[in-house]
């Protein structure tokens, strides 16, 4: 029988440990073993600012617990409204989850969506055509460049309503009234929704975080 010398050993026992982080690695870089229902088209950025500092006129969506898609037009603004007033539809049932900003243009607001422009000068990271995801507390979850297919965000979308389905009909409090969520609010009734939501809240924006991986 042939005798397995130290060095061997050695090398044996540094292959153990290093091969779960270059498998590790491997997925990550490859994207190999990723359950798909856990990757965005979008890309998430920590660093964007709250939806009610943003620099714009007041803008509202439909109701408390909505989660918001903002956009802001390009030179063909009406077939931006156009095509994200037909991801909205797409929704169905869940439809009434979700309000639409639009930043900039002159077309009439369609169906469930609210205008506003910009206040001064544009951030630096709001080129044309941008759009965003935020949650229902404001805070930004998912962006995406300009030229993303609808269908890609469609499909982001559901997946988030799924990992956050809406509470037992008894819980809610959401009468449908539109409120403020785009910036400044003198009224100061986004900060007392926002603060009375950040419990519940915060666990959204973790599953949101986990879904918001670039693929």
């Amino acid at each position: 029988m042939t005798r397995i010398g130290p060095r061997m050993k050695l090398i044996a026992l540094f292959a153990i440990f290093a091969l779960p982080m270059l498998v590790a690695w491997a997925m990550v870089t490859w994207r190999v073993g990723i359950p798909d229902e856990r990757t965005a088209h979008g890309r998430l950025d920590p660093g964007l600012p709250a939806l009610a500092t943003w620099p714009v006129d007041a803008a509202t969506k439909q109701g408390v617990r909505d989660w918001v898609l903002v956009y802001t037009c390009s030179e063909s603004c009406d077939q931006e409204a156009d095509r994200w007033w037909r991801l909205h539809r797409a929704l169905g049932k869940d439809a009434d989850r979700l309000s639409r900003v639009r930043i900039g243009g002159e077309t009439s607001e369609l169906p469930g969506e609210s205008a506003t422009h910009w206040q001064g000068a544009v951030p630096s990271w709001a080129s044309p055509g941008t759009a965003w995801i935020s949650d229902p507390a404001g805070r930004v979850v998912l962006q995406y460049d300009a030229g993303i297919e609808t269908a890609l965000v469609l499909d982001d979308i559901e997946k988030l309503f799924k990992m956050n389905p809406e509470p037992e009909r008894a819980e809610v409090r959401d009468e449908r009234e539109p409120v403020v969520v785009v910036g400044n609010d003198e009224s100061g009734d986004i900060a007392v929704e926002q603060s009375d939501m950040a419990v519940e809240q915060s666990s959204m924006t973790r599953d949101a975080e986990e879904v918001g991986h670039e693929s």
